[in-house]
């Protein structure tokens, strides 16, 4: 595309400032986006007075386990920081701090009665004692995307300072650094149990009581999310839960935290464990034929700690039970978490090779498909009989995730109908409107129901706000950074561009300022940037990438007129009330991942 840009400056962007002075009447998008930045920081002051008190303690009956536990707690606070790093008020930021320091205090104080691992506390060294990576995962996700919130290289910041302390331990619980966890078998190469954390691994047959936790009254005071109405039946909810020693594709969540330690340390050892372990797991996926296997015993071999079952254990391919409150089977399989290790090396190294893996599994599984009452039928389970669990749609399981990472149009035809890649093909330009108007309503509903919540702190489970959490962030991550909104569990994100304030010296748009990405190829990024004050000049730098994972090399556009050199990254200064469309040419993942802001 630069080639067919006659007469449009192009300018070197690896140091670059342009200035943008052509007027721009405020579009739609813009004014909605600036009012969801505006209004959802509101909302999470609201919720936070609501729910935490001053310490940051979560207003609750504190737990432990798969039902309700300490993952559950921080997880109201869920994409609060990502709020933050779009360019949301410093208040968000201020609360999530605070609700995580409390929330460390809150549980590391917690302690079961009758649970084993957590009888002196739910977190030791302030990290989960013991448990799964789904639920791990889940209750990192906060921490693990605190890091886009500030200068984590700031000596002068106690909380840029505690974080770096904190990503160092808790990767080091997998590298084999603490000799109390000692989680990860070296040699094998395998985190040795489907518990693990801060105290090491469980080597024996998990219980019921393992995971539903100490007992609770529950019938006409608590509403547990699995529909039990009895502690009973939160024992029996989880009594096939045993499985647990061996490898899991779950535990591969945990290389999250060598590459947060790598973004923020960029010292090799921690991607040199990283590609260690996930190299391993491709390893097994070669030999089963290219799919993740759900058990890799402690001796190292494809399901040697379920009877040989390369689909056996907790959460595997063959993991489906009984609802202890309907009598009904469900499937739950979460070997799919397994493509985080995937994510994280593609982004540590840019080799597309393992994202081919991927590939691979759904393509594998896909071929299973077969005709059934008429339509063509795609498996997700495998039992002793076969495969089973059948859906009208292909296994395309992280597809979304696994395009944009990519951005190979074969990946493409792997996502379902999806109105953000209509928008971005030119297909649907009503997309971006319809969008931050959804999120506005979401907010604006969330609120109306958190006020009306008649719950207290003693009728409270740790999960039960969560629902009402006002942080709503899918539609401005699409149309501002060209990113997918993550999902459940502390993945990264994957993101075209970010935007910083350098006058502020923080992340986000800076104030009046819209952003919207209308186009993403495999090396150009079309980006519109308003600004939609009137009377006041503004400044943004963008950067390629979520952790300036991609090199800008060139910036065009018909509204740029400075080609003056100042600064790491695309310095665009803003004249009051002006707009305009820049294109970005970039080579991706062309640069290690980091945390860095980029005018340090």
């Amino acid at each position: 595309m630069f080639g067919m840009l006659p007469g449009r400056p192009v300018v070197a962007a690896d140091h670059a400032t342009v200035t943008i002075s052509t007027p721009m009447s405020p579009p739609t998008w813009a004014l909605l986006e600036r009012q969801l930045l505006a209004t959802s920081a509101e909302a999470c002051r609201q919720f936070y007075a609501r729910y935490f008190d001053e310490r940051g303690y979560l207003l609750c009956v504190e737990r432990w386990g798969g039902d309700d536990g300490p993952d559950d707690a921080i997880e109201n606070c869920n994409d609060w920081p990502f709020l933050y790093a779009l360019g949301a008020h410093d208040d968000v930021r201020r609360l999530v701090r605070r609700a995580w320091e409390g929330h460390l205090r809150q549980y590391t104080a917690a302690k079961t009665t009758h649970v084993p691992m957590a009888r002196d506390g739910m977190y030791y060294k302030e990290f989960p004692v013991m448990f799964d990576w789904l639920h791990n995962g889940e209750g990192l996700a906060v921490f693990n995307r605190m890091g886009l919130c500030f200068s984590c290289g700031s000596s002068a910041d106690p909380h840029a300072r505690a974080y770096e302390q904190r990503v160092r331990r808790y990767a080091g619980f997998y590298m084999n650094e603490d000799p109390g966890a000692p989680n990860y078998d070296a040699d094998k190469k395998i985190i040795r149990s489907l518990f693990n954390g801060s105290r090491g691994p469980l080597l024996r047959k998990a219980t019921a009581l393992d995971w539903a936790g100490d007992p609770i009254e529950v019938a006409d005071r608590f509403a547990p999310k699995h529909g039990e109405r009895s502690y009973d039946e939160m024992l029996a909810h989880f009594k096939e839960y045993n499985d647990v020693v061996g490898d899991h594709p779950q535990n591969l969540q945990s290389t999250t935290l060598a590459f947060n330690a790598f973004a923020l340390t960029h010292e090799d050892k921690y991607k040199r464990h990283l590609l260690e372990y996930v190299d391993a797991w491709r390893e097994r996926a070669a030999a089963n034929g290219g799919i993740f296997p759900s058990n890799i015993g402690p001796d190292g071999k494809i399901g040697s700690s379920a009877g040989g079952k390369w689909y056996g254990g907790v959460y595997g391919w063959g993991f489906t039970v009984i609802n202890a409150h309907d009598g009904k089977p469900v499937d739950r399989n979460t070997t799919a978490w397994g493509f985080s290790g995937l994510w994280t090396a593609m982004m540590l190294t840019g080799d597309d090779g393992y994202l081919d893996v991927w590939r691979k599994q759904c393509d594998a599984i896909n071929a299973q498909a077969r005709m059934i009452d008429g339509r063509l039928q795609y498996p997700r389970m495998h039992g002793d009989a076969g495969w089973y669990g059948w859906k009208d749609e292909p296994y395309a399981e992280h597809g979304l995730t696994l395009y944009c990472l990519s951005m190979k149009e074969a990946d493409r035809r792997r996502v379902p109908k999806n109105g953000w890649l209509e928008y971005l093909a030119g297909e649907n330009p009503n997309y971006p409107e319809g969008a931050l108007r959804r999120d506005l309503a979401t907010v604006a509903g969330r609120v109306a129901e958190f006020r009306a919540d008649p719950t207290t702190p003693d009728t409270r489970l740790a999960d039960d706000p969560m629902q009402f959490n006002p942080a709503i962030v899918g539609a401005l991550l699409e149309l501002t950074m060209g990113a997918p909104h993550p999902g459940r569990g502390c993945n990264p994100l994957c993101a075209g561009v970010r935007y910083f304030d350098p006058i502020a010296r923080r992340p986000g748009l800076p104030e009046d300022v819209a952003a919207l990405v209308s186009r993403m190829t495999s090396n150009e990024v079309d980006l519109t940037l308003v600004n939609v004050n009137q009377l006041a000049e503004r400044t943004v730098v963008v950067q390629g990438g979520a952790y300036g994972e991609h090199e800008i090399i060139a910036v065009a556009g018909v509204a740029v007129d400075d080609t003056a050199v100042e600064g790491r990254g695309v310095r665009v200064k803003l004249a009051p009330g002006a707009g305009g469309k820049l294109t970005l040419r970039m080579k991706r993942h062309a640069r290690p991942p980091t945390f860095e802001l980029p005018f340090e």
